[in-house]
């Protein structure tokens, strides 16, 4: 269905029936819910809390021995605030969360090269999204501190670091 058919399709309809549906679409789908939840009551500050938290029991556990390190954790919250729509400034704190707690794990421990590809690319992406978003002004200089870090411990693809870098200037 389109979106100017669905338009129509909603403006035909008597508002009695429209809520109705409405709240069909809310017990039904748990992705409705949680949009209406936020719509209401966006607890912008406490979803972010709670990212940063599951996001540095990946490197650091507190309840099993060893770390998982996955950056898809950090990517679902990622993925599932810009669906909300939760403010860019926020998002992009978490997205610079990610690369700064994997480079404190990084210090630690030895890590496979493909952990150092997925941050490659989770530098990328918040460079683009900080870029699109016009909010890089305020992350640029944790963006440059972060790209530094990964310059002092001597990450493999060093060079792609500094192209990410570049797309800026």
């Amino acid at each position: 269905m389109s979106k100017r058919a669905l338009k129509t399709y909603l403006s035909k309809m008597p508002k009695k029936a429209l809520e109705e549906q409405i709240l069909e679409l809310y017990t039904k789908f748990p992705a409705v819910k949680t949009y209406y939840d936020f719509a209401f009551n966006p607890k912008e500050d406490k979803l972010i809390q709670e990212a940063k938290a599951k996001i540095s029991n990946e490197y650091f556990p507190v309840r099993r021995k060893r770390p998982r390190a996955r950056r898809s954790v950090a990517q679902k919250f990622i993925k599932h605030f810009i669906k909300l729509g939760v403010e860019p400034n926020l998002i992009a704190d978490v997205m610079c969360y990610n690369l700064e707690i994997a480079q404190t794990f990084s210090l630690e421990r030895n890590v496979a090269d493909s952990f150092y590809k997925s941050m490659l690319n989770s530098f990328n992406e918040v460079i683009q999204f900080t870029v699109n978003q016009g909010v890089f002004p305020d992350f640029k200089t944790r963006i440059v501190k972060i790209y530094k870090e990964t310059q002092q411990q001597r990450w493999p693809l060093e060079e792609d670091f500094s192209k990410a870098l570049d797309i800026i200037e």
